[in-house]
């Protein structure tokens, strides 16, 4: 079952379909340096964390690499917008 965010919902104004987490509700009991599993089919991300300076973080598994890319939420949002 797809998972979206409420951010993601918001950003593509669909609100009326609901979503199922709300990223900074999510990243408020995160400790900085820490992150959690959450899946967000709309943004494609697979964790949101904190930085060390408590800063909201998502990561992307890099394909090439295997690897976490991670992406600061407005980041995120800047990069979906140039996409489309």
């Amino acid at each position: 079952m797809a998972e979206f965010s409420k951010q993601w919902a918001e950003y593509y104004d669909d609100i009326e379909h609901g979503w199922d987490f709300d990223i900074e509700v999510v990243a408020k009991d995160i400790k900085p340096g820490f992150y959690s599993h959450y899946i967000c089919e709309g943004f494609g991300f697979i964790a949101v964390g904190k930085d060390e300076d408590s800063n909201i973080i998502l990561a992307y598994r890099n394909q090439k690499t295997d690897e976490l890319d991670w992406k600061s939420l407005e980041e995120t949002i800047k990069t979906f917008d140039n996409e489309f």
